[in-house]
């Protein structure tokens, strides 16, 4: 009986020990498939290298504009009674393009400059009589400390001055108040005179005799012939090309056989996130008479 006991503990011990190791076989992968199940990240893909021959061969285009250019509007609303010019016309800065009814401000400027000059007639006057009235008074005060002038006659004198130095002070008040009036009326009058900003030509007119217009219509576009600048855009990945002093070849479709030299100006420092490029000023050197603003300029690195 005590031999069976064993052998059946010792069958027992054996059972366990193969099921142990066949669980731990089991849970157990090999190194290989352990391996095989755990996730790769596959590298991220280099940005495309950009080249000296792809900036040279890169082309764009974008327009040509003038350093000055401007609307011209009207300062104050008024008829139009005189156009001085026509589009295609040069002009030099101050020039008359055009002049707003202003007859009723002449006529209000004039009887302005009459009203100052009665009041600065009126004030020279009254200084006068003010003086006089003052050099009176100073005998007053003598006569009156020698006992020879009473003290009514003193005050007389004194009332004189007074009265002097008040009138003194209307006119002067008055011709104050005159003065600002005609200031105000010339300035409406300049306002009436519609002028070039700067020397250039005139590329638009939307005016007509007897239109009326208003505070802030535009009436004409000026625009300077020279200096002439190109606007264009290059992308992100050709920026470092694109630098600051860097020869620009422009040609335009209008004249085939020209060839334009140019050179960048300014950078933008900004990229823009919706296009993924950036501005560029491009200057144009000795510009042909040929080209003028507004025309569209083909745009590449000088070679």
């Amino acid at each position: 009986m005590h031999l069976r006991l064993n052998s059946r503990n010792s069958l027992l011990i054996a059972m366990a020990g193969a099921l142990l190791s066949t669980g731990c076989d089991t849970n157990s992968a090999p190194p290989a498939a352990a391996a095989s199940a755990a996730p790769v990240s596959a590298p991220a893909p280099a940005p495309p290298a950009t080249s000296a021959s792809d900036a040279k061969s890169f082309t764009t285009s974008g327009p040509l504009v003038a350093e000055q250019q401007a609307d011209v509007g009207a300062e104050r609303e008024g008829r139009i009674i005189e156009v001085a010019v026509q589009i295609g016309d040069h002009v030099h800065a101050g020039q008359l393009l055009a002049r707003l009814d202003d007859r009723m401000l002449q006529a209000a400027c004039a009887a302005q400059k009459a009203r100052m000059a009665a009041a600065q007639a009126e004030v020279r006057n009254w200084k006068a009589e003010q003086e006089s009235a003052r050099a009176d008074l100073r005998r007053a005060d003598v006569l009156l400390q020698e006992k020879i002038l009473s003290q009514e006659n003193w005050e007389v004198s004194k009332y004189k001055v007074d009265e002097a130095t008040a009138q003194v002070e209307r006119y002067e008040s008055e011709q104050a108040a005159v003065e600002a009036d005609l200031n105000a009326t010339q300035v409406q009058l300049d306002q009436s005179r519609i002028v070039a900003p700067f020397a250039g030509v005139v590329g638009r007119s939307s005016v007509r005799l007897d239109q009326q217009v208003k505070a802030g219509d535009a009436l004409f576009w000026i625009t300077a012939e020279a200096p002439l600048h190109v606007l264009f855009t290059v992308p992100e990945t050709l920026m470092a090309s694109f630098t600051a002093g860097k020869p620009l070849d422009l040609t335009t479709a209008d004249y085939p056989g020209l060839h334009q030299p140019g050179r960048i100006l300014r950078v933008s420092p900004v990229v823009d996130p919706a296009s993924g490029s950036v501005q560029v000023i491009g200057a144009v050197d000795h510009a042909s008479p040929l080209l003028k603003p507004g025309m569209q300029m083909q745009v590449r690195l000088a070679p």
